[in-house]
């Protein structure tokens, strides 16, 4: 083996304390003729040729990169440049420009270069301030309209008031919404998002009470209403607390009143209503107008009890719907007027119905003081503890009769999706102090999500959106690369789940967030993207019902969104008979969720391109807005109902997108699966505690 080559201080030379090499031509002669290395390398042929690759690459450093230490400075000042190109002879000789050494700078150079370098700071520090001179230029128009004249079309600054005078529509204040997105106005993107949203929120209310006062839904077009959901005035309480959130004091008021004259009456006289629904959307909305009401707020008619009155006559009547099966999973239907109940005519109920009334039974139990309503409803989510799973996963159909899973459909779509949302918002409900109670909820959470992410998740072809998919015949059969819009309930669940409602930044700050925890969060921001291109993606800027992903086995041409301008054109494949749009929420929801937790300002510039969709081409001039039949041609063709989610949770998330995080803190609430806010109560866990020592209430 070769020995190590001699080094000495006489291959160096120095000049001014400054280091320079000596010249290649040099360091070669004195390697390659030095007796000693020559006798002692000679034998080892390896080792020649190591050594001549170790030469040529150091020769090859040192020619360039030999020079003095400021000479990256010299090479952005094109002055400079020239005086140096001088000094290296002729300039189109190819050999002599690689042989020679970078110029150095003299000292005036050097200074020449700094003063330049500093300039080019000076120029740049005097436009950001020009810029933030309009920015508080812009700042100062809007705090004179908003204290003056906000929802008027202009300001009247010299006299202090708005004036209509481009046909009442708040002219300035989405004139000025982008505007304040560009320059990062984020007070002024709040408060103009937040205006924009009321508006369409009572115009939307204001169709419903001029035609439809009472029923559950309002028909736009034909001007009527209709009992889709048992009539018991599903849209007046489903949009109470969200007027109560908004400070729509006069939505609040009739509301609020009409339940107050009629709804007990109703639910003691109506007929069939489905358990899921009535529980979600009447239950849960009357629950939390009841917290709302009664927190300090200045809603004072009717009084809160009302509407914690209404909901308990309701949910006894619904608990029939438990105490009727003879197993621990409920009929899906309930007849008020009988107090009774029956299965539905195939037998089954769905997994995500009869696993989505725990919150609201909960929550009922902590403020009426009887475990009951906790008792009946938690016994669901016990038994489904107990029944085989693949990876967590769970098929959409279960028997009351034998309190068995039925069949092998796995999605996270209709039938589906609540029962994974639920596992984690049951829990977080219960607060820190009793979280611990219910541990196996988060436990089967976690493991659904590793199933998810195991066997559902896919990218599309050519341009690689993350979707989820679905096994239609469990495990062992195919993939299907169908996502219905409402799987966008999931990137605002894994949110929620990675930080438990706390922002990123502070989660990080406090190192509260695991590997699994950043991967999920990913993964949600990933899905959050795809929602939002199955509405770029078409003709009107709405998603569909039920869009399918270009993958390696599956692909039909010719099926796309209409708008062809789209860079995932070719990714998304949307059927005729799923291109309708019934204004759902889910992805406005998990764009509320990922804006609170990320604070990435572009998840309201996506929500707010949505809600421009909703208002240019669902919205109806006599009042409401209505679902669509197409998405993907202009103009659309017009479905008539507007249903009763768009003002309980579409308009509510858009709202709160734009709302300071202080209002309805992910930390402090936990929402429904129809967008009713509950509080997280420490205090609360102590009742249902008790619920495992013999249902004893809390005093």
């Amino acid at each position: 083996m070769c020995d190590s080559l001699p080094y000495s201080t006489k291959d160096l030379h120095y000049d001014n304390a400054k280091f320079r090499q000596r010249s290649f031509f040099q360091v070669l002669n004195r390697i390659m003729y030095s007796s000693n290395s020559n006798r002692k390398c000679a034998q080892c042929s390896m080792g020649k040729f190591l050594l001549m690759l170790l030469i040529f690459g150091v020769g090859y450093l040192i020619l360039v990169h030999a020079g003095h230490p400021d000479v990256g400075i010299n090479r952005i000042n094109h002055t400079v440049l020239s005086k140096g190109s001088n000094a290296t002879g002729d300039s189109g000789n190819r050999l002599m420009k690689f042989w020679r050494k970078p110029p150095r700078l003299s000292p005036d150079e050097i200074t020449q270069s700094n003063r330049l370098l500093m300039l080019n700071e000076n120029e740049a520090s005097k436009w950001i301030s020009r810029q933030q001179q309009v920015k508080e230029a812009f700042i100062h128009a809007w705090s004179g309209y908003t204290k003056y004249a906000m929802g008027f079309d202009e300001l009247m600054p010299l006299s202090k008031r708005g004036v209509d005078g481009l046909g009442g529509l708040g002219a300035t204040v989405v004139d000025a919404l982008d505007t304040a997105m560009i320059m990062g106005a984020d007070n002024v993107v709040s408060e103009a998002g937040q205006q924009q949203v009321k508006e369409a929120f009572i115009h939307a209310w204001s169709g419903y009470a001029k035609y439809a006062m009472g029923f559950d839904e309002l028909m736009p077009l034909s001007k009527r209403g209709v009992d889709g959901l048992g009539g018991l005035g599903a849209t007046v309480v489903d949009a109470l607390d969200t007027a109560m959130i908004m400070g729509a004091d006069n939505v609040v008021s009739e509301a609020g009143s009409w339940i107050e004259a009629n709804l007990v009456q109703r639910i003691k006289q109506k007929g069939q209503v489905n358990l899921f629904e009535t529980t979600i959307r009447v239950v849960g909305g009357l629950l939390s107008a009841y917290h709302l009401s009664s927190s300090g707020g200045i809603h004072k008619s009717p009084q809160p009890t009302v509407y914690l009155d209404a909901a308990r006559t309701l949910a006894d009547l619904l608990l029939s719907a438990f105490t009727s099966s003879p197993t621990p999973i409920p009929f899906s239907d309930v007849v008020l007027r009988e107090n009774s109940s029956h299965p539905a005519p195939d037998g089954l109920s769905t997994t995500s119905e009869v696993s989505t009334l725990q919150m609201e039974f909960n929550y009922l139990s902590v403020v009426t003081g009887d475990p009951k309503y906790s008792f009946h409803a938690m016994k669901v989510l016990e038994h489904i503890k107990t029944l085989p799973k693949v990876e967590g996963l769970v098929p959409i159909y279960i028997s009351p009769h034998t309190g068995e899973f039925s069949g092998q459909n796995i999605r996270l779509g209709s039938r589906g999706d609540s029962y994974y949302e639920y596992l984690l918002k049951v829990w977080l409900l219960k607060g820190t102090s009793g979280r611990s109670n219910v541990s196996y909820l988060y436990d089967m959470y976690h493991e659904a999500m590793m199933g998810v992410k195991h066997l559902l998740i896919r990218k599309s072809i050519p341009k690689g959106l993350v979707f989820v998919g679905e096994l239609p015949s469990g495990p062992k059969g195919s993939f299907s690369s169908k996502m219905d819009h409402l799987v966008c309930f999931l990137p605002g669940v894994l949110a929620l789940g990675a930080t438990k409602g706390i922002a990123k930044a502070r989660a990080m700050k406090d190192n509260l967030l695991t590997f699994e925890d950043m991967e999920n969060l990913k993964l949600a921001e990933d899905l959050a993207k795809t929602c939002v291109e199955m509405y770029s993606v078409t003709s009107t800027g709405l998603a569909p019902e039920i869009a399918y992903f270009h993958v390696e086995d599956y692909f039909e041409p010719g099926l796309d969104g209409g708008n062809k301008t789209s860079e995932y054109v070719d990714d998304i494949i949307i059927k005729p008979l799923d291109r309708h749009n019934l204004l759902r929420p889910e992805t406005v929801e998990s764009l509320f969720v990922l804006y609170r937790i990320t604070e990435d300002p572009k998840y309201r510039e996506w929500g707010w391109q949505i809600f421009e969709a909703f208002e240019k081409y669902t919205k109806v001039d006599s009042g409401g807005y209505t679902s669509l039949d197409d998405v993907t041609v202009l103009p659309p063709r017009r479905r008539d109902k507007m249903e009763t989610f768009f003002l309980g949770e579409t308009l509510k998330y858009l709202y709160l997108l734009f709302s300071d995080t202080t209002v309805i803190p992910l930390d402090k609430y936990v929402f429904n699966t129809e967008a009713h806010p509950f509080p997280i109560s420490d205090s609360s866990c102590q009742l249902l505690s008790a619920l495992y020592m013999g249902c004893h209430s809390c005093s």
